[in-house]
């Protein structure tokens, strides 16, 4: 299935291209701002190939590894120029406040990462080419060499100029030319003048505006709203001048004595914030954000670090909290991922963990936690340990960072301090403890039967082939949706479904074409392609079934369905049939999966293996206190 399949099917599961208003991506995964959050099928698109995973908050954000610029690309050509559908408007409330925050935020500031992160390298590399000898910062080599790396943070006002008038929709080139003014340097220098300056007899606040966020965003905020009016009420004939006019006469000084002087304020608060949080629990505050980062990331809050450690950079030129903490974290991952990568006797989950400790090592998280971490228990509280020891070492020495961009072994020169040659060593020293408390951590205590594959009671049983159904007395039953033989898990041929990042369950190699309902409730997705029929059970057990593995790009040739989306059904009915001779002549694998997709669901086989009759009980989704009770 090519990229451009996979973003198809992405786009027609998150309610079409009309429900999707705005559309970003980070290093690992597309954010989606919807029109409405309740068409986002979050079972059909963790079924979808190349989806690594679905996480639902502010945004809905969906996890595809690091393909996801060619995700991105074929989602913004499927959606066609000017695409974006406007919210409509609904009632505030708490949770929907926090959701357009944290829309705005990333909007605002991810965009201008990649600018930030690579300036800053490259100025940190040339700080590590002075301090060992090979280069004189005095010289005029390195001289003009640094000033391509400090335009970007002195310029950083006009970058967030656009990105926030990017969001807002407003007119880009009228806010650059309007917040321009605080960069500019007749400006600044009338203000830096003995003296002072002032205009009309009112004196302009002396504000050093370089590598500052929070005026430009005040100030297109308002360019918006008097854009908008202007536009409202100017006559067509005379509007491409005047209403510029306006927002000139009108914005320009507001910003000089109001909004910028703000804006200056608020990141020096929330800089003085983090100062205090970590002046008042000094190393502890770093240690425990570097534990806890496993589950901010994971619903993408991560983000709401980044204005406060820009601001706290731009203002100090250094940030000792988010961006020490992430180091310990995420070298914590990759040595987890490696060593449940030594210790795992199953190939796929192998394969994910190597990759993943990769990525990780480098500083991209996403595909450990969701391919490894938090699929298992043991894994997530190795990395935990790593990270709070690290976060330790690092707080308890004073580690600095003086870049943007995600700590990882490619970006470590950005702990690199000219005045302060320890500075870097101790990131170094806390980088190793990280990876090694991690690393031995989950050699320890890692066990396969402890992971995301499958508990079979029939092994409990003397390895039988089934189990009494009376171990499952507790526990709802999902019956076979179709004749064949079972096998594990694990034993499938896709990531996905082999490492358990879908959930657990089993799968069966079928040897009939009837595909029956595994349990009594609703189809709530059923693919275009008709080869996975998602289902949420009476109880709210999820089930997903698999027909076959990449049986997507058949474009549902082989299959034939006997239900639609949103019908009720009952255990044991017909829900397709497929045409295995076909599924062979195409070359694809039958292997149908059989998933249990609830979070946290303890998921028991009934038949471990060997051949079954669809209808005949297969799983036992485990009630919650049954789950404490074995955990």
């Amino acid at each position: 299935m090519t990229t451009t399949d996979s973003a198809r099917e992405i786009l027609a599961h998150v309610g079409g291209a009309q429900n999707v208003a705005a559309l970003q991506h980070c290093s690992t995964r597309l954010r989606f701002t919807l029109v409405n959050d309740a068409k986002a099928d979050e079972a059909a698109l963790k079924a979808i190939p190349g989806v690594i995973g679905v996480v639902k908050g502010p945004q809905t954000q969906i996890v595809v590894g690091t393909k996801v610029a060619e995700f991105y690309g074929a989602l913004e050509r499927l959606r066609g120029p000017g695409a974006g559908a406007p919210a409509p408007r609904q009632p505030l409330t708490w949770k929907r406040a926090g959701s357009i925050v944290m829309d705005f935020v990333v909007s605002v500031f991810v965009p201008i990462i990649p600018a930030i992160a690579g300036a800053g390298i490259f100025k940190s590399l040339l700080v590590l080419l002075a301090a060992i000898g090979w280069m004189d910062n005095q010289s005029q080599n390195y001289l003009l060499l640094a000033s391509f790396a400090d335009a970007v943070f002195f310029f950083l006002p006009l970058l967030v100029a656009y990105t926030t008038a990017k969001k807002l929709n407003v007119n880009i080139p009228l806010a650059l030319g309007i917040v321009s003014l605080l960069v500019f340097p007749a400006f600044t220098g009338l203000l830096t003048q003995e003296g002072g300056a002032s205009l009309f007899g009112l004196t302009v606040p002396v504000v050093a505006y370089n590598a500052q966020v929070f005026p430009s965003i005040l100030t297109v905020m308002l360019l918006s709203v008097v854009e908008r009016y202007a536009t409202r009420w100017t006559p067509g004939p005379i509007r491409v001048f005047f209403v510029p006019f306006v927002c000139f006469l009108v914005v320009s000084p507001i910003m000089i004595f109001l909004l910028g002087p703000l804006g200056f304020w608020l990141g020096s608060l929330l800089t003085s914030a983090m100062l205090w949080l970590y002046g008042t629990l000094g190393w502890v505050a770093i240690a425990l954000l570097a534990g806890l980062l496993p589950f901010i990331i994971s619903v993408g809050m991560h983000k709401a670090f980044l204005p406060p450690a820009i601001a706290t950079i731009g203002e100090y030129g250094k940030e000792s909290f988010y961006l020490v903490a992430s180091l310990a974290h995420n070298i914590a991952e990759s040595g987890s991922s490696f060593a449940v990568a030594l210790r795992t006797r199953n190939k796929t989950l192998r394969g994910t963990a190597i990759s993943a400790g990769v990525s990780a090592f480098f500083g991209i998280t996403e595909p450990a936690l969701y391919g490894v971490t938090l699929q298992n228990r043991r894994a997530l509280v190795s990395v935990i340990t790593g990270a709070v020891a690290g976060g330790a070492y690092l707080g308890m020495t004073a580690v600095s960072a003086f870049v943007v961009v995600g700590p990882g072994a490619a970006s470590v020169s950005m702990y690199i301090d000219p005045d302060n040659a320890w500075n870097f060593i101790n990131a170094l020293i806390g980088f190793a403890v990280s990876f090694l408390v991690a690393f031995v951590m989950a050699v320890v205590l890692w066990r396969d039967s402890d992971s995301g594959t499958l508990r079979v009671l029939g092994e409990q049983a003397g390895g039988g082939e089934t189990a009494e159904p009376a171990a499952a007395a507790d526990a709802a039953q999902v019956f076979a949706p179709i004749d064949g033989e079972v096998i594990p898990l694990a034993q499938v041929d896709d990531a996905v479904f082999s490492a358990g990042i879908l959930g657990e369950g089993i799968a069966i190699r079928p040897t009939g074409s009837a595909v029956r309902a595994p349990i009594s409730g609703v189809v709530t997705s059923l693919l275009p392609s008709r080869h996975a029929v998602g289902m949420t059970g009476d109880d709210g057990t999820e089930v997903l079934v698999h027909v076959g593995l990449d049986t997507v790009k058949l474009e549902g040739r082989p299959f034939v369905a006997h239900v639609a989306q949103g019908d009720r059904v009952t255990a044991g009915q017909l829900l397709l049939e497929v045409d295995l001779d076909a599924l062979d002549a195409a070359g694809v694998d039958a292997t149908t999966p059989v998933v249990v997709l609830n979070d946290g669901a303890r998921v028991r086989a009934l038949v471990a293996s060997g051949p079954v009759e669809a209808g005949r009980p297969l799983l036992a989704v485990a009630a919650k206190e049954v789950t404490d009770a074995s955990a």
